[in-house]
């Protein structure tokens, strides 16, 4: 590993802040879960750059109004990514090189909830999806080289890929372990991408975006995140604002800083720090383990194949 990544962005950086004065015109990008969030100033970001950007939501009038606002060459394809048939139907109608894929979209501590194959619909959406996803896009990727960044979260530190009972048939549900294993799949995902991909060109790299009270919280009641917060020993935490929490993504897909950089996580605008112990900040050893990354992306894979 090279030495730690630092950028002059910071938490208090907003998308717009680290995308001013690059050109993407002539860039093609995607972001998935586009409508609402974190994903509206992504995007926005990316397409104020000059970038032709592909809003893929699983509400196609919410991504309608967005991209209607956003303006410039935005539109709007339909994905749902707990949905297989779905994936495949975005990829299909896909052509041409892809330069940018934000995979953005995700649910949070849902109530335990499956997909007709089975599957826990946190790790089915967050991982599973976003996996299927990519790697149909990858030949369009691979054109001209491409960035792909993976919205992961301080979460993951509080589970990792438990692989003998990834979907909780044997385990009690536990709506947060499953969203902390989903997300910590997302920076494994990171991890094997960047290696596997490199020859192509490809870079891999997961994030942080920060504390934001989006529609992604809908299922978590407030009193209780801010006791989360409290508890985790989070002294000074801030919320971020949506402009603030796109920033981060928005580096990964087009800082001139980060060219080659893959299979990192970031938090803050630079590469995050071993975690010492909290649960708000740093990334755990077990994330970016390329042993893991590797084991993981071979079981999804097979999952997915069945």
């Amino acid at each position: 590993m090279t030495e730690h990544i630092t950028t002059p962005f910071d938490a208090e950086s907003t998308a717009a802040d680290v995308v001013a004065g690059i050109d993407l015109t002539g860039r093609r990008a995607v972001v998935t879960g586009a409508a609402s969030g974190i994903g509206v100033e992504t995007a926005r970001a990316l397409a104020s750059a000059g970038a032709e950007v592909t809003l893929a939501v699983r509400d196609t009038a919410a991504g309608q109004r967005v991209a209607d606002e956003i303006g410039g060459t935005a539109r709007v394809a339909r994905l749902d990514l707990a949905d297989q048939a779905s994936v495949a139907a975005f990829v299909a109608g896909w052509d041409g090189p892809l330069h940018i894929l934000v995979n953005n979209a995700g649910v949070m501590a849902t109530p335990e909830t499956r997909t007709p194959e089975g599957w826990e619909l946190q790790f089915a959406t967050n991982h599973l999806g976003h996996f299927a996803l990519t790697n149909g896009l990858h030949r369009f990727l691979a054109v001209e080289g491409a960035r792909v960044v993976s919205v992961s979260s301080a979460a993951h530190l509080m589970s990792p890929v438990v692989f003998d009972d990834i979907h909780f048939t044997e385990r009690p549900y536990d709506p947060w372990a499953a969203y902390g294993q989903s997300k910590t799949a997302n920076v494994l995902f990171a991890v094997a991408g960047t290696k596997r991909w490199a020859a192509d060109g490809i870079t891999v790299n997961a994030l942080m975006p920060g504390g934001i009270m989006t529609n992604l919280q809908r299922h978590v009641d407030p009193d209780a995140m801010r006791s989360m917060i409290e508890d985790a020993g989070a002294e000074g935490f801030r919320l971020k604002t949506p402009e603030q929490g796109a920033a981060t993504s928005v580096l990964l897909a087009t800082s001139p800083l980060l060219d080659g950089v893959g299979g990192r996580y970031f938090e803050d605008c630079r590469e995050a720090l071993p975690n010492d112990g909290n649960m708000v900040s740093g990334v755990a050893a077990y994330a970016l383990d390329p042993e893991t990354a590797t084991r993981l992306w071979e079981v999804t894979e097979q999952t997915l194949a069945r």
